[in-house]
């Protein structure tokens, strides 16, 4: 309990960071006004083809962790041991995420996931969650937030302060209160978009590798798969928007298949839906949301995807959201308001999520294209053999970001460049290296981690 205990609080949002932070508070004894523009979850099917399936790590587990949930999410897990990528006309390969056992992300079905938080937050005395409650908009010197019923069209205000907005990258909160000058925001869209298919089981069983992460990069574009399940997996296509390699060229069920055929000739096969799943998916955009401030006194804050959607490249967009879940938990134990709590949340997880943000983007570049280069797997096996020769002061940035939660991406992010540098040193193209020359690199530019 704290200084906030018997309070209450809006939160816009029910996904997962929403659902999540709902819990977090409830915990501490702050009553929570929980508002979803969908239906509930538990009696409607997810929507199809918009969710790029999920990869847990090791943030994202601290978080759920610290909220006592993590034994009802294990059963939804899938480990995924690595990359399996796959080139044309050769075997694929796979690419191990770290050298530990432990070192694993795990792929979950965002819907179920949803599921599980909403119940447990329901289960917490003071907790209120209205479904098919739509924003409308928030007035920060009125003091109103604005909502409407989706099912009989009837519309209510309340109170703005204090409000926390998780209502994801398009947040309503977000726009409205830019509309009125209050905070600035700005997208930058990809020029590529995501569209989602399936690979359905193969008698009972998955039609790939079931403990990995499968990737068909092609320079420029490519294919993702993550496990599920019930057998199957959810398949990801990026690419560009316009172009000769892009969705606009994609104009027609012929043209789907033979580009396929052409570029995923060994997964086309296990995928019998994907002219119809094609036509039907929607076509989504990819972009990194860009706002400043996030918070407004006391009266509300952008939380998650809301304050700081970033791409999905690193599979961190969830993590971060519930980073960000774990960090106002804490800020809740050393304040007494919320104008405090709302504050010193921007003031430490501002660097970090603009660290992920760039990293995000620049994983992209890797999967697609990076791994695919000689140089890269070069380059990738002295950085394990570095971090098996100085654990204490060299990770790969890879590693920092998923499995290390005690490291901020902000170092993550410093600490990589300079790793980079070191590798790029050593690397005589041929994948050895001077081992004298790599204890005086690293010991001359990485100080030991905390």
């Amino acid at each position: 309990m704290n200084a906030l205990s018997g309070r209450a609080v809006n939160i816009v949002g029910a996904g997962l960071a929403g659902a999540l932070l709902a819990l977090l508070l409830a915990r501490r004894g702050i009553r929570v006004a929980l508002h979803e523009r969908r239906p509930d979850p538990r009696q409607s099917h997810p929507e199809q083809g918009r969710s790029i399936n999920l990869a847990l790590a090791a943030r994202g587990t601290r978080a759920l962790e610290r909220a006592g949930v993590m034994d009802a999410v294990r059963p939804l897990l899938i480990p995924m041991r690595g990359r399996m990528v796959h080139e044309p006309g050769v075997a694929a390969s796979f690419l191990p995420y770290g050298q530990r056992a432990e070192e694993v992300i795990w792929s979950v079905a965002r819907a179920k996931l949803n599921r599980v938080l909403i119940d447990a937050a329901r289960r917490q005395p003071g907790v209120t969650v209205r479904f098919s409650q739509a924003c409308v908009g928030a007035d920060a010197r009125a003091d109103r937030l604005r909502l409407r019923d989706t099912l009989t069209g009837v519309a209510s205000e309340l109170a703005l302060a204090p409000t926390i907005a998780t209502d994801g990258a398009g947040s309503v909160v977000r726009s409205s209160l830019a509309g009125t000058g209050a905070l600035r925001e700005r997208e930058d869209w990809l020029d590529h978009d995501y569209k989602e298919l399936t690979i359905p089981a193969r008698d009972g069983r998955h039609a790939l590798e079931r403990e990995a992460l499968h990737v068909w990069p092609r320079g420029g574009f490519m294919l993702i798969a993550l496990p599920n399940t019930d057998c199957t997996f959810t398949a990801t296509l990026f690419l560009a928007r316009e172009g000769p390699a892009s969705f606009a060229a994609l104009g027609d069920p012929a043209a789907v298949g033979a580009f396929f055929q052409r570029e995923f000739a060994d997964v086309a096969p296990h995928m019998p839906d994907l002219l119809t799943e094609f036509a039907s998916h929607p076509q989504g955009r990819l972009g990194t949301v860009h706002a400043e401030p996030w918070h407004l006194g006391g009266s509300v804050l952008l939380l998650g995807d809301a304050a700081h959607a970033i791409v999905p490249f690193h599979g961190q967009g969830m993590n971060a959201a519930f980073e960000d879940c774990s960090v106002l938990d804490e800020l809740l134990e050393a304040h007494a308001n919320w104008d405090e709590v709302f504050t010193g949340f921007e003031a430490r997880r501002r660097v970090d999520t603009e660290a992920i943000a760039r990293m995000a983007i620049e994983n992209y570049l890797e999967m697609r294209d990076a791994v695919r280069d000689a140089g890269f797997v070069r380059r990738r096996s002295i950085g394990l053999a570095l971090e098996r020769a100085y654990p204490e002061r060299f990770i790969p940035r890879y590693s920092m970001v998923m499995f290390h939660p005690e490291i901020p991406y902000a170092v993550a992010l410093a600490r990589g460049e300079i790793q980079a540098s070191i590798l790029a040193e050593l690397d005589q193209g041929d994948g050895d290296f001077d081992a004298t020359r790599a204890s005086a690199l690293v010991a001359e530019r990485l100080p030991p981690l905390p």
